[in-house]
């Protein structure tokens, strides 16, 4: 069979709590246009895949139609790449197993690939970002939830069932702080934002003096390292054993894996020190010995978004080629 009409462009979708990025990237990674709109006005999966199909369908036809696409891939929050679902997503509005891959399908009539958001951004990492050319690392996804995936030797490493990585929910504290998942005492309830904001209060609690985040209605992460830079000594303390969390964390999940870096993503890895200098001390208490002063951590030099489309952009090439575009 001889074969002319070789397809050159795909769609990458990034779904976040807040947004849906979508862009039309062509072989060479290069992102040829994009669109984006507010995930959180669409609770019911319905209505959000209509705006998600509306806006795919006008950036396709306003940059070349869609006879110059070949597939569609999406990374999500508790996406499962084995089953093409979105499934039990702790922190999005839409509830139980969504198999949006297959309804997006239906709808667009081309193949459609759905990945974890963490997956994507490894892949976009090692493609196009700071783990070109490494075979074992980890991304480490930080912001509302806290979000891993690995490859090793090479390859991505899904698990049996897809959900290998979850180092968010790995149990950190026995009988701890209520987690997102349902469970109690994971790493995530630490570490990500809400853990932050909830370290902060108790501390505010539990210490007399005084400090800036004191003065604030709606505490957030992003404001408790604001204070940090001002001095703040309770900001300060509240990323301190924030990062001493994270480090635990860590120090176990390299001691199984073994990875050459860790690779950090989302908006909390823009902390920088106030993060990371506590959490690298604590890596290299906790971690084991022979792995001592091996592992580099690393922030992402890529933005958040543009990484994400492009790890969901490599997810749509495996897919196996299926369209009513020909």
């Amino acid at each position: 069979m001889i074969q002319n009409d070789i397809k050159t462009r795909v769609v990458g979708v990034d779904i976040s709590l807040e947004r849906t990025s979508i862009g039309i990237v062509d072989v060479r990674g290069e992102i040829i246009a994009t669109d984006c709109f507010v995930t959180s006005e669409h609770p019911y999966i319905g209505d959000y895949l209509s705006v998600l199909c509306e806006h795919i369908l006008n950036l396709v036809e306003g940059h070349g139609g869609f006879e110059s696409i070949r597939s569609v891939g999406i990374c999500s929050p508790s996406g499962n790449f084995r089953t093409s679902s979105i499934e039990n997503a702790p922190n999005m509005p839409w509830k139980g197993v969504i198999p949006l891959a297959a309804m997006l399908r239906d709808r667009l009539g081309m193949a459609v690939a759905l990945g974890n958001n963490s997956h994507a951004m490894a892949l976009g990492e090692q493609a196009f970002g700071a783990a070109h050319g490494m075979r074992d690392f980890a991304i480490i996804s930080i912001g509302h939830g806290l979000g891993s995936c690995f490859f090793s030797n090479g390859v991505v490493h899904l698990g049996n069932d897809g959900f290998a990585g979850e180092v968010g929910h790995t149990c950190y504290i026995p009988n701890g702080r209520q987690c997102g998942c349902g469970k109690q005492g994971c790493l995530e309830a630490y570490v990500a934002a809400k853990g932050i904001v909830q370290t902060a209060q108790e501390l505010m609690a539990k210490r007399p003096e005084p400090s800036m985040m004191r003065q604030v209605d709606r505490l957030s992460p992003k404001l408790i390292q604001d204070f940090c830079e001002l001095g703040d000594e309770l900001a300060i303390e509240t990323y301190r054993l924030t990062g001493y969390s994270l480090g635990v964390g860590l120090a176990n999940y390299a001691s199984v894996m073994n990875p050459e870096a860790f690779i950090f993503t989302g908006g909390i890895a823009q902390v920088g020190k106030w993060l990371f200098e506590p959490a690298n001390e604590s890596f290299e208490d906790h971690v084991f010995h022979n792995m001592q002063g091996k592992v580099k951590f690393m922030v992402s030099n890529l933005e958040n978004r543009t990484r994400n489309i492009l790890g969901a952009s490599v997810l749509a090439w495996t897919v196996k080629e299926y369209s009513l575009f020909k």
